[in-house]
């Protein structure tokens, strides 16, 4: 006879029942084809309705742990007995947002003040295409984007960085590592890609992590030298000529058609051109991209919108030159945008109706201004002339080089006892840095001048008690 407690059930009771019955068929306490009590016997031995044994008779079948034959009754149905317990393991991994230390004053946090962001416009635009975009939002979308965003960024790059592209020639994208595992499908795990050293260490991982052959090139005054790339073996090559981070340094025209000859050289060689921070040039107009000037269809451009407009919009992108559009069509049609309908066609009117554009041209202005106020800051403290400003006029950040003897990792650790976080440029090399400079980076997107006022009297009293 099966009976089961029910006075202390915190949940209906015909699943209260299911769950026992399971439990007992899993532990191998009910047989495979024992016979169960029937629903009348079942219920009149506990003391509870024909319909809630029903019920659970219904869940358990419905799920295969018993089955019924007609006129004879329920029986234990055939389950793999597990009888090797797992092992008591823990989750270690913990999630780094979470317990990260929050500083007082982080100039390595390179986020967007969220004053900046256009919430009215942007609410207005997405409750506009919700209400008239209803078969739009619920239909799967080309593998490569909704055609009105790729239409629409087409546009903005004719007018903004002078390149002319066929929307097709556009994948959209949630994030440029997803975007980055694309072009590794297309180019192949086989090839050698060049990496500018110092760069963004994010880079390095998610090709390590794709199990691609790395060399890291160094950069010079110029950028990426042609001399180091040819002794690195690459077939592909990675980088940020318009704005290089963290160094910030621009490559001239003269270095850019060496690249590109360099390029063209060999057929399978290509070059990855993400076009870092360009939109926040301060002073004169970017110079042009090399997608731009590129007549021999080898080079990959890159953008996010996540520095433009906020990185939680999760939105990036990529052109292709045409032959390796027609392959990623080819090899990867079956691939599902990796962006929601809504978020792309927000963003589609967004750009379409100038508020991108018009958002632009206001942080760029705001960056202006904010920029100039920390140097001046910098430079009105700087009595003791150990401070001196690697300004390029361009981005949201600059480099600060400090005349010490003390080591960068010193000065580091003994900001962050002051509650102030901060990164140097021997923090981004991937190789040993032979340089003796003491570079820092300041990230001013989301600082206000009694911070970056702060930073500077610490920095001077520690140089003062080293001396």
């Amino acid at each position: 006879m099966i009976t089961y407690d029910f006075e202390n059930k915190k949940e209906p009771l015909y699943l209260y029942i299911y769950k026992c019955l399971k439990k007992d068929i899993l532990d191998g306490k009910l047989k495979e084809n024992e016979k169960l009590p029937s629903k009348r016997t079942f219920a009149r031995n506990n003391g509870i309705s024909t319909i809630t044994i029903q019920n659970a008779y219904d869940q358990l079948i419905s799920e295969g742990y018993i089955y019924t034959i007609p006129k004879k009754g329920y029986y234990v149905a055939h389950i793999e007995q597990i009888t090797k317990k797992p092992k008591n393991v823990v989750l270690e991994y913990k999630i780094k947002v979470n317990n990260e230390k929050k500083y007082s004053i982080d100039l390595s946090d390179n986020s967007i003040n969220s004053d900046n962001f256009p919430f009215s416009v942007w609410n207005r635009i997405l409750r506009s295409v919700m209400a008239e975009k209803k078969k739009e939002l619920m239909t799967i979308s080309e593998v490569n984007g909704v055609y009105s965003l790729r239409k629409a960024i087409a546009k903005h790059l004719q007018s903004f960085r002078g390149m002319l592209v066929d929307p097709n020639q556009i994948v959209v994208g949630a994030g440029t590592e997803f975007l980055y595992g694309i072009i590794v499908e297309l180019l192949g795990k086989n090839k050698v890609y060049a990496i500018e050293n110092p760069g963004y260490k994010k880079l390095k991982k998610i090709y390590n992590q794709k199990g691609l052959k790395c060399r890291y090139v160094k950069i010079d005054e110029m950028g990426l030298t042609i001399d180091n790339l040819n002794d690195s073996k690459a077939d592909i090559v990675h980088l940020c000529p318009n704005h290089h981070f963290p160094t910030g340094v621009i490559m001239p025209a003269s270095r850019r058609y060496e690249l590109l000859a360099w390029a063209n050289d060999k057929e399978n060689r290509y070059i990855i051109e993400d076009d870092y921070d360009s939109e926040f040039r301060v002073k004169g107009k970017p110079l042009p991209t090399l997608f731009s000037i590129d007549a021999c269809e080898k080079v990959i451009y890159m953008n996010t919108f996540s520095k433009s407009l906020s990185p939680t919009i999760r939105i990036s992108y990529m052109v292709l030159p045409v032959q390796l559009a027609n392959l990623y069509y080819e090899k990867m049609s079956f691939y599902s945008c990796t962006v929601s309908n809504f978020e792309q066609y927000t963003l589609a009117e967004f750009i379409e109706k100038g508020y991108f554009e018009k958002h632009i041209n206001r942080m760029r202005l705001y960056y202006a201004r904010q920029r100039q106020k920390i140097i001046n800051i910098i430079n009105d403290l700087n009595v003791s002339g150990k401070f001196s400003v690697r300004d390029n006029c361009s981005g949201l950040h600059f480099l600060l080089k400090i005349d010490t003897k003390i080591k960068d990792s010193q000065l580091k650790e003994k900001l962050l006892e002051n509650d102030i976080k901060i990164l140097s440029l021997s923090d981004y090399y991937f190789t040993d840095n032979e340089k003796k400079e003491h570079l820092f980076i300041i990230n001013y997107s989301n600082i206000n001048e009694q911070k970056i006022k702060k930073v500077i009297e610490i920095i001077n009293a520690i140089i003062e008690k080293e001396r």
